[in-house]
């Protein structure tokens, strides 16, 4: 495609269709009205939910609206840019290509006109944080670092600022990597379990969306997979990649790193080097080993061991993430409310009563979870073992209460002993207010108690996001007395 300016001159006698007004479009919105290009901007808000502002500067630069319940009506652009959110199997968008639209996505034509190197992660769980950790590292080696996609800015409008020189670290979705047809010179997928089925027509599209970010890789490629995993270490087994790095916590590699008594380890042809101490890393559970374990892979060769330890020691997270709110009279509270399905609550139940194996059943029950949401067509009993076994106190609201309730109750450890000497099964309290929710939980807390917002399911019952969701529970926690 060549260069920003050479792209935006293509279009210029094409009628383009940008798909969702929201805040990740805005940018190429702005992109392609300031290029003059004939703009249509389609989006099911109404002008009041857009603003007042934002259609003004639209309209004053030419586009054109088509807003409301009918906005995917009748598209006869011949570039359509897709939201992620909306799949391209949707009716509209699949009759649109059949009329010969080109149906393309902001990231799509940055992958195409990004001049420097792209590491590109995805996965079910873990995502943001390995992204994050991965530009730590880069950045604490002196690299000029990008990071986009589902996190950080749109980087499209930001192209001709990139030097070959820097380095793009981009986090993924299965919604971003459907249509994608070209992959990064780094793959790297920290795990797959079941997700997004409520959008997905099935477990094998999502699946196949996701093996797109290695699929197209070219011999000069890296790609970095979870071993322990049984999707991506198939993945392993099938990339094009001529390097092909594996990540274990529970089994020695022989290309990539791996855990082996508290002990990370990078591995060459099996050649081993100690890389640190797990306990190095001030993130909390073995997940974040996991992420740490990915990101190492991914950067191997760049980066040194000075500036890994440095990211180990100083590195505390990513917002709503396993998220320090505050500690008052003796409690924790703790907001991962990225947490939007059942595999990565389980993850953050792990992170506080399991860590090198020491967790003990009952002797270390203080985890209070507030969880509960709109669900995404994703079974709770794995769930609901895990509250079971490791939850004192189980606080539901949302839509999804009573499917998480029937899962704790239903779930083969309810009602055993996990000693021989007594039950330590979770109270359950629900309430459909989220914020008396929360009050209700940090009421049920006592000192040395940890609060734990890991909803396992999305925010959209009573939510736009994740993040409104998160900042709500900060906003409650930080004005408790």
């Amino acid at each position: 495609m060549g260069d920003l300016k050479s792209y935006l001159n293509s279009l210029k006698t094409k009628r383009v269709a940008v798909v969702g007004a929201g805040i990740s479009n805005t940018p190429l919105i702005k992109l392609l009205l300031d290029a003059g290009i004939d703009t249509t901007i389609c989006d099911k808000s109404t002008i009041d939910d857009i603003g007042d502002e934002n259609i003004r500067s639209y309209k004053e630069n030419g586009a054109k609206l088509k807003l409301g319940e009918d906005y995917l009506e009748n598209l006869s652009q011949d570039i359509i840019f897709r939201t992620p959110g909306l799949m391209p199997s949707n009716p509209f968008l699949s009759k649109a290509a059949e009329n010969g639209a080109t149906l393309t996505s902001e990231m799509e034509v940055f992958f195409e006109l990004c001049p420097c190197k792209i590491i590109a992660v995805t996965g079910s769980d873990g995502k943001t944080t390995t992204t994050s950790i991965i530009a730590e590292l880069l950045r604490n080696e002196g690299k000029t670092v990008h990071v986009g996609g589902n996190i950080g800015t749109p980087l499209l409008g930001r192209v001709d600022e990139i030097k070959n020189t820097d380095i793009a670290v981009i986090e993924l979705s299965s919604f971003q990597l459907i249509t994608m047809k070209k992959s990064p010179g780094t793959a790297v997928v920290t795990n797959l379990s079941p997700n997004h089925l409520d959008v997905h027509t099935d477990l094998h599209e999502y699946v196949d969306a996701k093996s797109n970010i290695f699929i197209h890789q070219r011999k000069a490629d890296r790609a970095v997979f979870n071993f322990d995993n049984t999707v991506t270490n198939h993945y392993s087994k099938i990339a094009p990649a001529g390097d092909v790095k594996l990540f274990s916590r529970f089994n020695k590699v022989k290309n990539g790193t791996y855990l082996r008594n508290g002990i990370i380890y990078e591995s060459k042809n099996n050649e081993a080097t100690e890389i640190m101490h797990s306990d190095e890393i001030v993130l909390p559970g073995t997940h974040n080993i996991e992420n740490y374990l990915a990101a190492i892979s991914a950067v191997s060769g760049i980066v040194g061991q000075s500036a890994i330890k440095k990211t180990a020691n100083s590195f505390y997270g990513v917002e709503h993430r396993i998220e320090f709110v505050r500690e008052l009279t003796g409690v924790r509270y703790y907001n991962d409310s990225i947490a939007s399905s059942p595999s990565r609550a389980i993850a953050g139940l792990k992170a506080f009563s399991e860590r090198e194996g020491n967790y003990v059943p009952g002797n270390k029950r203080k985890i209070i979870l507030i969880a509960g949401g709109k669900d995404k067509g994703i079974e709770f009993d794995e769930l609901g073992i895990e509250i079971n076994a490791r939850v004192k106190t189980l606080i539901l609201t949302g839509t999804a209460a009573e499917q998480i309730r029937r899962a704790v109750n239903d779930a083969p450890n309810r009602n055993i002993a996990d000693n021989m000497e007594e039950f330590h099964q979770p109270q359950i309290h629900h309430d459909p207010d989220f914020t008396k929710a929360v009050e209700m939980a940090a009421k049920e807390a006592q000192p040395g108690d940890i609060v734990l917002l890991s909803p396992a399911c999305t925010s959209f019952d009573s939510f736009k996001n994740f993040e409104e969701r998160g900042n709500k529970f900060k906003e409650i926690i930080d004005r408790l007395v």
